[in-house]
């Protein structure tokens, strides 16, 4: 069975608080999603939105006509008489998924409106939009519900639409997230044995924490399509995660074809994760920071022995890598996982004291990042002369009303200091730029920056720690990041900085960093 995936990021996942996408920020989703993920569908909007959203639109049917994509560009219409076919004959979507009422309570209740008056609108709808070459899937919203104490309105309801013989899907709505996996089953079920031939699509919502479960269970029932978000982006708690529905598919439903490309769901989560602003959790399924990482030293040891800690989830399909944490819980197995990467082959005393001094730093809260391994195994043994080739000697920042940020920098590099000045649009942006100057005058060149998160704990304190993650881009296409801990967050920012410039500055720290 071929199984679709329609996305919605678009258009529900932006209903998410605090969410809005550019036009370029749409285009950039969609062509992702289509030619990248390999979903099937995507709904792009809603009818009579922004003159910025039918812009937005205007440009993805564009694109998608040159890639002959076009039928899959979806828009979420109403039964307003012809105003919706209109917006969408003006962007030049050929796809309206019409939101109809199939529960008594929101079509009396918001509507007020008799079953038969809905379903002449419904009709109407229909032949105005066949007749402008418009093809139509049906929302079932509030479905759920419906189904449940309305079927004899729901069935009276789908005989009307079917006998139509323009509607390409009905699209099983849970708009208030309501159900649970085993009703899922049975009221999807229900559907497709009622309605034999019909091709039903499940729309889940996450209140219950149970879109994905209600979803493998609609499939399982009958459904041939399941609607997703990335990064489960929407109203409420949100919609069906795509990453996380595919990969529970693709391992729990036999003779289940699907389209999606796995190994660039985690590079289309991060991209909406930057153009939405709404972080991935470090524990969500496939796509968190966290999620392949080992950090008990029971597991590390496990696997190493034959991957006895290790799932069907494996991060390779996803374009990641397993690691393994060092801090509290950390055992030898841990260290030696993280040496072996490193390169580096230590004996057992030397293993000892470094996991010694892991353990010691997790008892105060402190972890001890890949990245950061190098130096402080230098610095528990002793390696090295010089544990830093890049030092800040001195740095001035000022800020003042009105007035750009500026920054003076002392920098010892190799044993000679060098100075800068430089305005911008920020104080760290202002150290950054003075940097530049240093580096570029030496003919080097710094790595690119590509996330700056900075983590400030609960309490309110003024004299709080603040954490700062900069995750760099180095000259080779390689990816890390450095931590820089303080109280003053660009004095933060610049320890991380710094530990970027000992890592770049030193051959063998930068390829332990890569």
């Amino acid at each position: 069975m071929k199984l679709e995936i329609m996305d919605t990021t678009l258009r529900d996942g932006e209903q998410t608080p605090g969410v809005a996408f550019s036009a370029s920020d749409k285009l950039t989703i969609a062509k992702m999603l289509l030619t990248d993920a390999k979903v099937d569908r995507v709904e792009v909007t809603s009818a009579k939105m922004s003159a910025g959203d039918q812009e937005a639109t205007k440009r993805i049917v564009e694109w998608a006509r040159k890639k002959r994509l076009e039928n899959r560009i979806e828009v979420l219409a109403f039964v307003d008489g012809k105003q919706s076919i209109d917006w969408l004959r003006e962007t030049g979507v050929t796809t309206a998924n019409l939101l109809c009422k199939s529960s008594l309570r929101h079509l009396s209740g918001q509507l007020h409106k008799s079953p038969e008056e809905h379903i002449r609108d419904i009709e109407a709808f229909c032949t105005a939009a066949t007749e402008q070459g418009i093809h139509i899937n049906i929302y079932l919203e509030d479905w759920s519900n419906g189904v449940r104490t309305d079927y004899e309105y729901v069935t009276f309801l789908m005989k009307h639409l079917l006998a139509l013989g323009c509607v390409d899907r009905f699209m099983l709505a849970d708009t208030l997230g309501i159900l649970s996996p085993d009703q899922t089953y049975e009221l999807v079920r229900k559907m497709v044995t009622d309605f034999p031939s019909t091709h039903f699509d499940f729309h889940g919502h996450n209140d219950y924490d149970l879109a994905v479960a209600n979803s493998l269970m609609a499939v399982k029932a009958g459904a041939l399509g399941i609607h997703t978000t990335v990064n489960g982006l929407g109203e409420r708690a949100g919609n069906t995660r795509l990453a996380s529905i595919v990969s529970v598919i693709a391992d729990y439903c036999d003779n289940v074809a699907l389209s999606v490309n796995e190994e660039a769901l985690d590079r289309v989560a991060k991209t909406v994760e930057a153009l939405s602003g709404i972080r991935i959790p470090q524990n969500q399924p496939v796509t968190g920071e966290a999620v392949f990482t080992q950090t008990c030293g029971v597991h590390a040891d496990g696997d190493s022995k034959d991957m006895l800690y290790c799932n069907a989830l494996a991060p390779e399909r996803f374009g990641r890598i397993r690691k393994y944490a060092l801090g509290k819980t950390s055992g030898k197995a841990n260290v030696v996982k993280n040496i072996e990467k490193l390169g580096l082959d230590l004996d057992e005393k030397s293993l000892a004291k470094v996991t010694a001094r892991i353990v010691e730093l997790g008892d105060r809260k402190e972890s001890v990042t890949t990245d950061e391994l190098p130096y402080l195994i230098r610095d528990v043994l002793g390696t090295g002369e010089e544990k830093e080739r890049v030092k800040i000697q001195n740095y001035y920042l000022c800020h003042a009303r009105d007035l750009k940020p500026v920054a003076t920098i002392s920098i010892i590099i190799d044993g000679e200091v060098h100075e800068a000045s430089a305005s911008g649009d920020g104080q760290y942006d202002a150290f950054m730029r003075a940097l530049e100057k240093i580096y570029h005058s030496l003919g080097r060149e710094l790595p690119q920056l590509l996330d700056y998160s900075v983590t400030i704990p609960p309490g309110g304190r003024t004299s709080a720690f603040v954490e700062t993650i900069i995750t760099w881009h180095d000259a080779d296409g390689h990816d890390f990041k450095t931590h820089g801990l303080d109280c003053d967050q660009a004095a933060s920012a610049i320890k991380a900085t710094v530990k970027m410039l000992n890592a770049t500055g030193n051959s063998e720290a930068y390829e332990a960093q890569r």
